[in-house]
């Protein structure tokens, strides 16, 4: 389990929902960068493995997943374990503006850092946004997810409109450090009606499916489409 503080944000009346995930992505990118070059590389190692035994993706002939900033929860190590398999990789590309579109992994060496703060991208063809439907599972990033399935981005809403063009019953993996899973019975997460939920997370800790049928009163934990 992490040691690392779990950040919330107060919440008054009248505040707007954009306004409380501001102060919560802030609160949470100061917690990532702190993080040492020695525990990144260590919870990128672990994250591999986890995600790898995740029965979607352990199955998966076609996967989208992503090349992780620097604070993010890394995926380099993931990415390779993918590769070696065998399976076919889409990566996001980011277009101007937000426009969507997605370019298959040919190895680390083939990424590229394009503009400053942006993650890395494959250099070959870009696929066009309707590619995402070849893919299996999803692996999506993400500052938080909570139990009931919400998901807290970046903040410009990239993946919820590419996961538009998702194969309808595919699942999407929210990917966070262990502290960034909420309880949404104590902690929910702000959200709005065009918020994608996910169905399942995982952490260099472990993965779990989420969702609203996942935690039920009696505390028992049913299994979310497609993650099984």
């Amino acid at each position: 389990m992490s040691s690392v503080a779990q950040p919330y944000p107060s919440v008054s009346e009248g505040d707007e929902v954009e306004d409380v995930k501001d102060r919560l992505r802030r609160s949470i990118r100061d917690a990532r960068t702190a993080r040492s070059p020695r525990r990144r590389e260590a919870a990128a190692q672990a994250l591999a493995e986890v995600v790898t035994t995740i029965p979607a993706v352990a199955e998966a002939r076609c996967v989208a997943v992503y090349a992780a900033r620097p604070s993010e929860p890394g995926t380099l190590p993931l990415l390779d374990a993918l590769a070696a398999r065998g399976v076919r990789l889409l990566l996001p590309v980011l277009g101007s503006g937000l426009q969507r579109d997605w370019a298959e992994y040919a190895g680390r060496e083939d990424l590229r850092e394009r503009a400053p703060g942006r993650p890395p991208e494959p250099g070959g063809p870009t696929l066009g946004p309707a590619a995402l439907a070849d893919a299996d599972v999803v692996l999506a990033p993400a500052l938080a997810v909570d139990t009931s399935g919400a998901r807290l981005g970046q903040g410009g809403g990239w993946y919820d409109r590419a996961l538009l063009h998702a194969r309808p019953g595919a699942p999407v993996v929210g990917i966070v450090y262990p502290e960034e899973l909420y309880d949404a019975r104590e902690r929910p997460l702000p959200r709005e009606p065009h918020d994608r939920l996910v169905d399942a997370v995982a952490t260099p800790d472990g993965w779990q499916p989420v969702g609203p049928t996942v935690a039920t009163p009696e505390g028992r934990r049913r299994v979310g489409p497609g993650v099984a």
